[in-house]
């Protein structure tokens, strides 16, 4: 591989992808030029790298590992020929994502695979209401906890597919989403809109006990908003539970075949099939700025790389705006809003490697991909009431996936991939042997609704808040969402109270992560979004545009402070 300026490679380590750097058309000594430097090779950076190499554009993706993905990687963790996520697994938003699907990674190698079922969500007195891709299993699931709930199950579904084009639209696309908001109104008229707002806008406890009369419907509801970190208890929570089980009802909760790393290698392949490049092992130290323009970034050592047209930052907003740019080059009222600032909470994972399948008692959840264990509603209320007060929940939600009953090619014929993870208080610096503590508690819990569970463990692996960060900055302490999905950091407060969108106060540098709009999962958006800003600013009405942006960003930081 031919080296850099400065004569050092930076080398993407990762078996079976591309070649992911070369050498740009200048001389040692020259400034490295190209029309956009992408910071970080996380989902979001790979697919806004992709959409400008496919306009045309030189792109370059600086990415601090060793390897690409963020997030998104796979590798054996607890034993060798078990290939575990290394922390996302189940993509039930990239499933139905117009992002994703634009891209046709299935020409670059993707495959999505299905688990039998899709959730099962296991009571703690062993019963277990299912939630399946065919309607008529998870209807029969839901009537055994109380008849008539499936039929009300088939009504809910009935109006996803009535908005669901128009809603996913509305959802993943700039904000704010005028064309798809349109559609969706007309979709549903203006009195089921504004129910549907109502809808929204509530905890998942009280749309789930206002549609359903049992425990199984309403566990899969307010079990499925805690995906987003939102408890039965918090406003807007309704929405996520809502739009999650509807898409495992729709889409299932599909994973790449192999492992999520294998999504991250058709982005790559993908780009580098564009011309782009990926420098692995060479972080942003900074972005570079004049008069208030995005011009570049300097690289860790402090080599100059200049971008023509736009720097896009797949990173946390605290990290884009304290350590790239620096508070003091932003507007005062943008800075102390950013002091507001909130994560989602701190996530402990573990991974097993089993020599043979999960032995469930309840016989209905051998076959599902997801697994919510050990809690009833007011364990996930207790469990979310002691988040938001600091403290460490007694009888946490489990999260777990079944990773080899989903995907075949996980592990050796016989055995099973596990996982399984909780949510922590942030600010616990955790020893060694707390988290052995915590580990064992887990294993309780398994071992409760599956005996013998522990003899089949043949290896683990423990990920606390302080791991998943050192593998992935984004994930601080852990934080899986990219800030809190709650409604204060939504839509036009995500990450500030602001525009909603990825334009920044420095023109030409746009937030392409998970902390902007619309958040956490892996569905791309706020890459594409970033991506799309990019391409207007530079298009026949760029400077119309960032007059725009500049006067309601003057609007928003520079009056309110006066």
């Amino acid at each position: 591989m031919p080296a850099l300026a400065g004569g050092r490679a930076h080398r993407c380590r990762a078996p079976g992808y591309p070649g992911t750097s070369r050498q740009g058309d200048r001389t040692v000594g020259e400034v490295e030029t190209v029309d956009a430097v992408v910071i970080g090779a996380g989902p979001n950076g790979l697919v806004a790298a992709n959409l400008l190499a496919d306009a045309g554009w030189d792109v370059l993706v600086l990415e601090t590992e060793a390897e690409p993905g963020g997030a998104v990687r796979t590798a054996e963790l607890a034993a060798p020929g078990f290939r575990a996520d290394v922390c996302s697994a189940f993509y039930p938003l990239g499933a139905i994502s117009p992002v994703i699907a634009g891209l046709r990674l299935e020409s670059f190698g993707l495959r999505w695979r299905s688990a039998p079922d899709v959730l099962a969500h296991v009571l703690p007195d062993g019963r277990a209401a299912v939630l399946s891709r065919d309607l008529d299993r998870t209807a029969a699931s839901l009537d055994a906890f109380a008849p008539g709930d499936g039929d009300a199950w088939r009504a809910e579904f009935a109006l996803w597919r009535r908005v669901r084009e128009p809603l996913v639209d509305a959802l993943l696309r700039p904000f704010p989403p005028v064309r798809a908001s349109t559609r969706l109104l007309r979709a549903l008229g203006p009195g089921d809109a504004l129910r549907f707002a109502r809808t929204a806008v509530t905890t998942s406890r009280r749309l789930a006990e206002e549609r359903f009369a049992g425990e199984g419907a309403r566990l899969l509801f307010a079990g499925n908003a805690m995906h987003s970190g939102l408890g039965p208890d918090q406003s807007a929570g309704a929405l996520f539970g809502w739009l999650l089980s509807m898409v495992g009802q729709d889409a299932g909760f599909p994973v790449p075949e192999g492992g999520a790393g294998s999504l991250t290698a058709a982005l790559v392949a993908r780009l580098a099939s564009k011309g782009g490049r990926i420098h692995c092992g060479r972080p942003a130290s900074k972005v570079l700025h004049a008069r208030g323009v995005a011009v570049g970034v300097r690289d860790g050592e402090g080599t100059p790389i200049r971008a023509r047209r736009a720097v896009l930052a797949d990173t946390g907003a605290p990290q884009l705006y304290r350590d790239l740019v620096g508070v003091e080059h932003l507007p005062r009222r943008f800075a102390a809003d950013l002091d507001a600032f909130e994560w989602d909470a701190a996530t402990l994972k573990v991974d097993w490697a089993l020599d043979g399948p999960v032995p469930w008692k309840a016989a209905e959840v051998a076959g599902a991909g997801t697994v919510h264990l050990g809690a009833d509603l007011d364990d996930l209320s207790r469990h979310g009431l002691a988040l938001a007060a600091g403290l460490d929940p007694e009888r946490p939600l489990l999260l777990a996936g079944q990773m080899t009953t989903t995907d075949p090619t996980r592990s050796p014929a016989g055995t099973e991939t596990l996982w399984a993870y909780t949510r922590l208080p942030r600010g616990l610096d955790w020893s060694a042997d707390q988290a052995r503590r915590r580990v064992d508690r887990i294993e309780e819990a398994v071992e409760r609704q599956a005996p013998g569970f522990r003899d089949r463990v043949v290896g683990r692996h423990v990920s606390g808040p302080r791991e998943l960060q050192d593998r992935d900055r984004n994930l601080d302490q852990g934080a899986i969402n990219g800030g809190t999905a709650a409604i204060h950091q939504q839509l036009v407060f995500r990450p500030v109270p602001g525009l909603g969108r990825a334009d920044t106060p420095l023109d030409r540098l746009y937030l392409a992560s998970a902390a902007a709009h619309p958040g956490g999962a892996v569905h791309g958006a706020p890459g594409a979004n970033a991506a799309r800003a990019a391409l207007v600013r530079n298009g026949l009405a760029g400077s119309w545009y960032r007059a725009g942006v500049d006067r309601a960003h003057r609007w928003l930081y520079e009056r309110s402070a006066a």
